[in-house]
Protein backbone atom coordinates (compact mmCIF):
# COMPACT_ATOMS: atom_id res chain seq x y z
CA UNK A 1 0.00 0.00 0.00
CA UNK A 2 1.34 3.42 -0.95
CA UNK A 3 0.27 6.51 1.00
CA UNK A 4 -0.13 9.61 -1.16
CA UNK A 5 0.56 13.18 -0.07
CA UNK A 6 -0.72 16.55 -1.24
CA UNK A 7 2.83 17.90 -0.96
CA UNK A 8 3.83 16.41 -4.31
CA UNK A 9 2.61 16.32 -7.90
CA UNK A 10 3.49 13.15 -9.78
CA UNK A 11 4.08 13.01 -13.52
CA UNK A 12 4.52 9.92 -15.66
CA UNK A 13 3.95 8.76 -19.23
CA UNK A 14 2.69 5.66 -21.02
CA UNK A 15 3.35 4.35 -24.49
CA UNK A 16 6.96 5.37 -24.94
CA UNK A 17 7.91 2.01 -26.46
CA UNK A 18 4.72 1.31 -28.37
CA UNK A 19 4.88 0.84 -32.14
CA UNK A 20 1.69 2.83 -32.71
CA UNK A 21 -0.31 5.79 -31.49
CA UNK A 22 0.47 8.77 -29.26
CA UNK A 23 2.45 8.92 -26.07
CA UNK A 24 0.24 9.90 -23.13
CA UNK A 25 1.24 11.50 -19.83
CA UNK A 26 -0.63 12.30 -16.65
CA UNK A 27 -0.10 14.62 -13.70
CA UNK A 28 -1.62 13.74 -10.32
CA UNK A 29 -1.91 15.42 -6.92
CA UNK A 30 -3.70 14.03 -3.88
CA UNK A 31 -6.05 16.44 -2.06
CA UNK A 32 -5.05 15.53 1.48
CA UNK A 33 -1.74 15.44 3.29
CA UNK A 34 -2.02 11.66 3.52
CA UNK A 35 -4.16 9.26 1.49
CA UNK A 36 -3.78 5.48 1.59
CA UNK A 37 -4.90 3.65 -1.53
CA UNK A 38 -4.83 -0.14 -1.45
CA UNK A 39 -2.94 -1.70 -4.35
CA UNK A 40 -1.48 1.49 -5.80
CA UNK A 41 1.76 0.70 -7.60
CA UNK A 42 3.64 1.10 -10.86
CA UNK A 43 0.99 0.54 -13.53
CA UNK A 44 3.21 -2.00 -15.34
CA UNK A 45 3.05 -4.27 -12.28
CA UNK A 46 -0.75 -4.28 -12.17
CA UNK A 47 -3.32 -6.33 -14.03
CA UNK A 48 -5.61 -4.52 -16.45
CA UNK A 49 -8.56 -4.97 -14.07
CA UNK A 50 -6.61 -3.58 -11.11
CA UNK A 51 -5.51 -0.58 -13.19
CA UNK A 52 -9.09 0.08 -14.24
CA UNK A 53 -10.32 -0.16 -10.64
CA UNK A 54 -7.62 2.23 -9.43
CA UNK A 55 -8.26 4.59 -12.33
CA UNK A 56 -11.90 4.95 -11.27
CA UNK A 57 -10.84 5.74 -7.70
CA UNK A 58 -8.13 8.15 -8.74
CA UNK A 59 -10.25 10.12 -11.20
CA UNK A 60 -13.58 10.43 -9.38
CA UNK A 61 -12.41 13.73 -7.86
CA UNK A 62 -12.60 12.67 -4.23
CA UNK A 63 -8.98 11.84 -3.41
CA UNK A 64 -7.05 13.90 -5.92
CA UNK A 65 -6.92 16.03 -9.03
CA UNK A 66 -5.47 14.98 -12.33
CA UNK A 67 -4.89 15.92 -15.93
CA UNK A 68 -3.77 14.10 -19.06
CA UNK A 69 -1.67 15.35 -21.96
CA UNK A 70 -0.43 13.65 -25.09
CA UNK A 71 2.02 14.07 -27.94
CA UNK A 72 0.83 12.98 -31.34
CA UNK A 73 2.29 10.46 -33.72
CA UNK A 74 3.48 13.36 -35.86
CA UNK A 75 5.28 14.95 -32.89
CA UNK A 76 6.96 11.67 -32.04
CA UNK A 77 8.27 11.35 -35.57
CA UNK A 78 9.22 15.02 -35.87
CA UNK A 79 11.18 15.19 -32.61
CA UNK A 80 11.90 11.84 -30.98
CA UNK A 81 10.09 9.77 -28.38
CA UNK A 82 12.00 11.27 -25.44
CA UNK A 83 11.17 14.86 -26.38
CA UNK A 84 7.59 13.89 -27.29
CA UNK A 85 7.15 12.21 -23.89
CA UNK A 86 8.26 15.38 -22.15
CA UNK A 87 5.94 17.48 -24.32
CA UNK A 88 3.07 15.25 -23.19
CA UNK A 89 4.16 15.66 -19.55
CA UNK A 90 4.26 19.45 -19.92
CA UNK A 91 0.74 19.41 -21.34
CA UNK A 92 -0.51 17.28 -18.47
CA UNK A 93 0.98 19.71 -15.94
CA UNK A 94 -0.55 22.65 -17.80
CA UNK A 95 -3.92 20.91 -17.67
CA UNK A 96 -3.58 20.53 -13.91
CA UNK A 97 -3.43 24.30 -13.52
CA UNK A 98 -1.72 26.00 -10.59
CA UNK A 99 0.66 23.57 -8.94
CA UNK A 100 1.52 23.89 -5.26
CA UNK A 101 4.07 21.34 -4.17
CA UNK A 102 7.12 19.56 -5.47
CA UNK A 103 6.83 18.14 -8.98
CA UNK A 104 8.13 14.58 -9.16
CA UNK A 105 8.86 13.07 -12.57
CA UNK A 106 9.45 9.39 -13.17
CA UNK A 107 12.86 8.63 -14.69
CA UNK A 108 15.57 11.08 -15.66
CA UNK A 109 15.38 14.90 -15.64
CA UNK A 110 12.95 16.23 -18.25
CA UNK A 111 14.56 19.31 -19.77
CA UNK A 112 11.53 19.98 -21.97
CA UNK A 113 9.09 20.00 -19.04
CA UNK A 114 9.34 23.75 -18.57
CA UNK A 115 9.06 23.57 -14.76
CA UNK A 116 11.41 22.88 -11.88
CA UNK A 117 11.10 19.26 -10.86
CA UNK A 118 12.76 16.34 -9.13
CA UNK A 119 13.48 13.28 -11.27
CA UNK A 120 13.07 9.92 -9.52
CA UNK A 121 14.35 6.81 -11.28
CA UNK A 122 11.83 4.04 -10.62
CA UNK A 123 9.53 6.62 -9.10
CA UNK A 124 6.36 4.91 -10.29
CA UNK A 125 7.11 2.11 -7.84
CA UNK A 126 8.02 4.20 -4.81
CA UNK A 127 6.32 7.62 -5.10
CA UNK A 128 2.53 7.51 -4.68
CA UNK A 129 1.80 10.58 -6.81
CA UNK A 130 3.94 9.20 -9.66
CA UNK A 131 2.30 5.79 -9.30
CA UNK A 132 -1.11 7.47 -9.53
CA UNK A 133 0.00 9.37 -12.63
CA UNK A 134 1.31 6.17 -14.18
CA UNK A 135 -2.05 4.45 -13.70
CA UNK A 136 -4.02 7.39 -15.11
CA UNK A 137 -1.69 7.71 -18.10
CA UNK A 138 -1.69 3.98 -18.83
CA UNK A 139 -5.46 3.50 -18.64
CA UNK A 140 -6.11 6.66 -20.64
CA UNK A 141 -3.79 5.49 -23.39
CA UNK A 142 -5.13 1.92 -23.33
CA UNK A 143 -8.62 3.26 -23.93
CA UNK A 144 -7.37 5.24 -26.93
CA UNK A 145 -5.74 2.11 -28.36
CA UNK A 146 -8.98 0.21 -27.80
CA UNK A 147 -10.68 2.69 -30.11
CA UNK A 148 -7.85 2.30 -32.62
CA UNK A 149 -8.47 -1.44 -32.48
CA UNK A 150 -11.96 -0.91 -33.85
CA UNK A 151 -10.50 0.93 -36.84
CA UNK A 152 -7.69 -1.54 -37.50
CA UNK A 153 -8.69 -4.87 -35.90
CA UNK A 154 -6.00 -6.89 -37.71
CA UNK A 155 -3.23 -5.52 -35.45
CA UNK A 156 -4.80 -6.48 -32.12
CA UNK A 157 -4.41 -3.01 -30.59
CA UNK A 158 -7.14 -3.78 -28.04
CA UNK A 159 -4.89 -6.48 -26.57
CA UNK A 160 -1.33 -5.34 -27.25
CA UNK A 161 -1.91 -1.55 -26.93
CA UNK A 162 0.45 -1.09 -29.86
CA UNK A 163 3.43 -2.89 -28.31
CA UNK A 164 5.55 -5.32 -30.31
CA UNK A 165 4.02 -8.67 -29.38
CA UNK A 166 4.60 -11.67 -31.65
CA UNK A 167 1.06 -11.37 -33.00
CA UNK A 168 1.46 -7.67 -33.70
CA UNK A 169 4.75 -8.21 -35.50
CA UNK A 170 3.18 -10.96 -37.60
CA UNK A 171 0.29 -8.65 -38.50
CA UNK A 172 2.80 -6.03 -39.57
CA UNK A 173 4.55 -8.60 -41.75
CA UNK A 174 1.29 -9.62 -43.40
CA UNK A 175 -0.51 -6.28 -43.67
CA UNK A 176 2.25 -3.70 -43.43
CA UNK A 177 1.87 -0.60 -41.22
CA UNK A 178 -1.33 1.42 -40.87
CA UNK A 179 -1.49 5.23 -40.54
CA UNK A 180 -1.25 4.91 -36.75
CA UNK A 181 2.13 3.15 -36.73
CA UNK A 182 5.29 5.03 -35.81
CA UNK A 183 7.41 4.50 -38.90
CA UNK A 184 10.69 5.16 -37.09
CA UNK A 185 9.83 2.45 -34.54
CA UNK A 186 8.96 -0.36 -36.92
CA UNK A 187 11.21 -3.46 -36.67
CA UNK A 188 12.49 -3.33 -40.20
CA UNK A 189 15.72 -2.21 -41.80
CA UNK A 190 18.12 -0.80 -39.21
CA UNK A 191 15.42 -0.23 -36.57
CA UNK A 192 16.29 -2.10 -33.38
CA UNK A 193 13.95 -4.02 -31.15
CA UNK A 194 15.28 -2.12 -28.13
CA UNK A 195 12.99 0.77 -29.07
CA UNK A 196 10.03 -1.41 -28.12
CA UNK A 197 10.98 -1.62 -24.46
CA UNK A 198 8.76 0.12 -21.90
Amino acid sequence: MLAGSSATVGVDEAGRGSLAGPVVAAAYQFHKSRVELEGLDDSKKLSRKKREDLFERLTDGEIGRWAVGEASLQEIEEHNILVASQIAMARALKGLGDVAGVILVDGLPAKHLGKEHVAVVGGDGICPSIAAASVVAKVSRDRTLLQFGQLYPMYGFSKNCGYGTAEHLEALRVHGPCPLHRRSFLPMGSTTMSRMEK
